[in-house]
């Protein structure tokens, strides 16, 4: 009898060893709220700490998994303050782009409107140019065919022997006034672009410029002092001196 007691104990005592290394194996799977299997095997160390420390790394890998990305930080536009050589750049590549990127948007009509004008201006003057250009040719030549320059001539108006030379000057000299006029039309408008890109470039550096509100004048009495003088009772001299702080 004593022989099967200790058979039955050894039993038992087996079958609860399997049972907590069984539960100890199933510690080691966890399953996340939103039904999702997170088969994460943990360390294999069976004491209650090593089990401790391998929850704690596992409930943070869930926190971490389930807390949501941080979103970009907006941009203070009360305290930005722009790069003088990203608005010099900008105006190079794009004319009026400086004023954009300084925020000063009141002056797009102003740039915008010296290009249109200029090129107007260009368009219109070469045009002119060509004609009358074409004109003195035609005017100039022995083909009775080409009589471009009919088209300037004023109502009742005919071209003859006496007058021809008359007209052929000047329809020159109102060639010559359009063509220069063409090129003055294209320095302006180089003009214009050189003068926004400048202007761009200064207003993002005055951005950071201090101007205090302390506006004052100071007047105080000083002793002005003459090093070509050299008896020491004649070389200085009482005087007024002026601090102007701004």
């Amino acid at each position: 009898m004593k022989t099967v007691a200790i058979v039955i104990l050894a039993l038992i005592g087996g079958l609860s060893g399997f049972a907590q290394s069984t539960a100890d194996i199933d510690s080691t799977f966890v399953i996340s709220s939103d039904s999702t299997l997170l088969q994460t095997l943990l360390p294999a160390d069976t004491t209650a700490a090593g089990r401790t420390t391998a929850n704690d790394s596992t409930a943070q890998a869930l926190n971490t998994l389930m807390t949501p990305a941080p979103t970009s930080k907006k941009r203070d536009w009360a305290t930005w303050t722009p790069d003088p050589k990203r608005a010099l750049w900008l105006a190079l590549v794009i004319p009026g782009g400086g004023q954009i990127y300084n925020r000063k948007y009141w002056k797009l009509p102003i740039v915008y409107g010296g290009f249109l004008g200029c090129i107007y201006a260009l368009s219109w003057n070469n045009t002119m140019y060509k004609d009358y250009s074409q004109a003195y040719l035609d005017i100039s030549d022995s083909d009775p065919g080409t009589h471009s320059y009919e088209k300037f001539l004023h109502l009742g108006r005919v071209i003859t022997d006496s007058n021809k030379e008359r007209y052929k000057s000047i329809f020159k000299s109102r060639k010559d006034r359009y063509r220069r006029w063409r090129d003055m039309s294209l320095f302006v408008m180089i003009g214009v672009y050189a003068l926004s890109v400048i202007d761009a470039y200064v207003d993002a550096e005055l951005s950071v410029f201090d101007i205090s509100k302390d506006l004052s004048l100071k007047v105080q009495p000083a002793v002005i002092g003459n090093p070509t003088i050299d008896n020491p009772l004649y070389a200085s001299s009482l005087g007024v001196n002026c601090k102007l702080n701004f």
